[in-house]
């Protein structure tokens, strides 16, 4: 979703200011030019003519309403799941708001997981709720490996002062190939 605000909040502005820019055309046109009937770039006399004879219930307009309305109400909800969805760390102090990325915590675990010598490769993916580790082990780690980086990550989550733990998911794979 934040990529989706990343590109329609440049396209909204880019279209507010060609708006503006119109309109201010169109006013300096109207303010050198009192008696011209024809608007510099857009027909604003023909479209206030035809805005004139439609009325409210006609065809068009519920429609168009409608649209518009269900089109700002998607732009909402883009804006609400856009949102960052921090994690929360205990402070030092009760008045003092701390907070860290998902993103963080999972290169955290994930420089903790690597620094074994029996892990090849280690993939981390981090949430409020979860912490997932892939990790990849050489071919000649013992049977217990899983237990062993389960057990490090527990102890870096003991570290981190979160405000809620995570659950840990740990898979092991086999790698193949020299050490």
């Amino acid at each position: 979703m934040r990529v989706l605000l990343r590109v329609l909040a440049p396209l909204l502005g880019l279209a507010v200011a060609v708006i503006g820019v119109l309109v201010l055309l169109e006013v300096v046109a109207a303010w050198v030019r009192p008696d011209g009937t024809e608007g510099l770039v857009v027909p604003w006399h023909d479209w206030y003519a035809t805005l004139g004879r439609v009325a409210w219930h006609d065809a068009p307009v519920p429609g168009i309403a409608i649209g518009v309305a269900v089109l700002g109400l998607l732009l909402v909800l883009v804006g609400l799941l856009a949102r960052r969805h921090d994690l929360a760390v205990d402070g030092p102090a009760p008045e003092i708001t701390v907070t860290t990325s998902p993103r963080v915590l999972a290169r955290l675990v994930g420089r903790r997981v690597r620094s074994a010598d029996d892990v090849a490769a280690a993939s981390v993916t981090a949430s409020r709720r979860r912490v997932s580790v892939a990790a990849q082990a050489w071919s000649d780690a013992g049977p217990d490996l899983g237990d062993s980086v389960r057990a490090r990550v527990e102890g870096l989550l003991d570290e981190v002062p979160l405000h809620r733990r995570p659950r840990v998911t740990v898979t092991v794979q086999d790698r193949k190939g020299p050490r």
